[in-house]
């Protein structure tokens, strides 16, 4: 469907794309802009991947850049001017700076050739992840209304996509959905009360690359350490650890050194491995979307694999607690946002250019609130346009030349002492006199034989110099005032943020909690009926579907048959076919319903086209 997507594009149609997680999203725009004469600008609000991407793409020889959420001004502007100018083909946005008139002002500037819009559904207010930064796209559309524009969503409902179409202002936009269906997943709910254990078996029975999705950071470490002390290769991910700590782990897991990534939903956005064998939730997530998305982290090279929900009673007592603590009382929102406005010095009727740096512990302590509670009243506001809060920022440090080539060069005649650090840098990174480059002082240091404060030394007398400017890492949030500061007695949380996203919220627990309960209908069929898939069929591989198999062959001399498979595997190994003729008393699809019901328990495997039985683990 990609290539009937791309197509759309290229004849300039308004398109929406409807594509389920691994389904190959950016390769719709991104092609496509490359085929287009001038800037293609990219709307999402996932900062960690508009990184990855914009990394990909440089390494391709691809023009990009990006401007968001705890960017200086001198980098917006530096972005800006450069997308202006025609030196970047991709210019990535976050939502909220859509909502700054001093880029609305200067996109008429720009030759764009197309809009994307990734992670569409946060436009719309029936969405599972509303964004009201999104709706300031409208705006972007209205400046230049003759640009196309295509919107890309992994999860949204028939009612998502119509408002999609409404909100973004598309002209008869052509749609695409791809089915949500992914063959090669066993879906599993498990009742379980000993998780850990559970983990482990799963962990020790499948072969290859797992993911575990837990609820809070202090879990990821605790279960890695459990995996670890049994012999299991593992580590853990969440936001709080530093950018060059979660790439490490990050990377050792890819290259197959760490089997498993125990981690909270930090982790996953633009990974690309294919070979993730399991994806076990330990925590019931929040809603089906969010399931989805993260089960569908497995088996991307289409081979088989298994989606696992471990799932006991009190799981449905935690989710209605957490969905409870989403959304505190209107007058505690109130007081967090007037003491923000207090704590950043912000007056009424302003509405700072700048990101500020936001310590959550250092906020609770100075007003005597607790963190949970202050966290969950800023998503409100968030979605009530009010602010913007990026949870996991984690900057690299950045560096740009300040002066040209030949000023450079005259600085290091003159300063010798400098001159063998100035050429590490030219040496080690390109595009440093046009942008902002994100650096390594620690690769600098073990390039440069140097220790690493003699480079922190280094970048601080050169920015002292105005030689360049240095901007160190950052690994704190950042808050963003995204509309004019109120008195906080004035405002007032329409229905649509508070109690109809309460309503919306309950209802999707509801939906993920009645998946995970149910155990007479297939989990296929349940996810995609939840995405209005009304004509699926029953998976045949699901915990609900082998225990129906199980059931239906009860009626045949199921031991015997079993025993038989294995007694003559056991001698060496066959092919199906060459099986089959050992069974000619029974019928042929009785035979087959055994066997392949043995290789649904991981009694027996195939491998080469060979059956073999399946080694066992203790």
């Amino acid at each position: 469907m990609q290539w009937d997507i791309i197509a759309s594009v290229l004849n300039k149609n308004d398109t929406i794309a409807l594509l389920p997680t691994g389904g190959g999203k950016s390769v719709c725009f991104q092609l496509p802009a490359l085929a287009i004469d001038g800037l293609c600008i990219v709307v999402t609000p996932l900062i960690a991947l508009m990184k990855d991407q914009v990394m990909q793409l440089n390494k391709k020889g691809i023009s990009a850049t990006a401007i968001h959420s705890g960017m200086k001004r001198r980098e917006i502007d530096i972005a800006i001017g450069n997308s202006i100018q025609k030196k970047e083909k991709f210019l990535y946005l976050s939502p909220e700076r859509l909502q700054t008139e001093m880029l609305l002002a200067k996109v008429h500037l720009m030759n764009v050739g197309l809009i994307a819009i990734d992670e569409a559904h946060c436009i719309s207010q029936w969405g599972y992840d509303f964004r009201p930064a999104y709706l300031k796209i409208a705006s972007l559309t209205e400046l230049i209304p003759e640009v196309p524009i295509i919107a890309l969503t992994a999860t949204a409902t028939h009612k998502v996509v119509l408002d999609i179409g409404d909100k973004l202002l598309l002209q008869k936009p052509t749609f695409f959905k791809k089915s949500f269906e992914r063959k090669n997943i066993a879906y599993m709910v498990l009742q379980e009360e000993n998780k850990m254990g559970r983990m482990l078996k799963i962990a020790r029975t499948i072969k290859g690359s797992g993911i575990v999705y837990v609820r809070n950071r202090r879990l990821t470490q605790e279960i890695s350490h459990f995996f670890n002390q049994n012999g299991i290769i593992s580590s853990y991910y969440h936001a709080g650890l530093t950018t060059d700590i979660r790439d490490v782990r990050q990377q050792e897991w890819i290259s197959n050194q760490t089997q498993i990534m125990v981690c909270t939903n930090a982790f996953g956005m633009g990974i690309d491995k294919p070979d993730v064998r399991f994806v076990i939730h330990y925590s019931a997530p929040d809603c089906i979307e969010n399931y989805f998305q993260e089960a569908g982290r497995a088996g991307r090279d289409e081979q088989k694999a298994y989606a696992v929900l471990l799932y006991e009673r009190s799981d449905r007592y935690d989710l209605e607690s957490q969905v409870e603590a989403s959304f505190p009382p209107i007058h505690e929102i109130k007081r967090v946002y007037q003491g923000l406005s207090n704590f950043f010095q912000v007056a009424v009727g302003v509405a700072p250019e700048k990101s500020f740096d936001f310590d959550i512990n250092e906020f609770c302590s100075t007003y005597n609130m607790r963190a949970g509670m202050v966290f969950n009243a800023m998503k409100l506001l968030e979605r009530d346009g009010m602010i913007a809060l990026t949870e996991e920022i984690n900057m690299p440090s950045r560096i740009k030349f300040l002066v040209n080539k030949n000023a450079l060069y005259d600085f290091q005649v003159y300063h010798f002492k400098y001159d063998e650090f100035v050429k590490l840098l030219l040496r080690s990174y390109g595009g440093i006199f046009d942008n902002y480059v994100n650096i390594n002082e620690t690769e600098l240091a073990r390039r440069g034989q140097l220790k690493k404060e003699e480079v922190l030394d280094y970048l601080k007398k050169l920015d002292g110099f105005k030689i360049l400017n240095y901007l160190p890492q950052k690994s704190i949030p950042q808050l963003h005032f995204t509309a004019l500061r109120k008195d906080a007695k004035s405002i007032n949380l329409s229905n649509e943020v508070y109690i109809d996203r309460k309503v919306l919220a309950l209802k999707k627990m509801e939906a993920i909690l009645n998946y995970a309960e149910s155990n007479t209908s297939c989990r296929n069929l349940l996810l995609l009926n939840y995405f209005e898939e009304q004509d699926a069929k029953k998976c045949g591989h699901c915990d609900v579907c082998i225990l129906e198999k199980k059931v239906a062959l009860s009626n045949l001399d199921v031991q015997t048959m079993s025993e038989k498979i294995i007694a003559i595997l056991q001698k060496e190994p066959i092919t199906v076919l060459q099986l089959i003729e050992n069974f000619k008393q029974f019928k042929e699809d009785e035979a087959f319903e055994v066997l392949h019901w043995l290789q649904e328990i991981n009694q027996v495997e195939e491998r080469e086209g060979l059956l073999y039985v399946a080694k066992k683990i203790s």
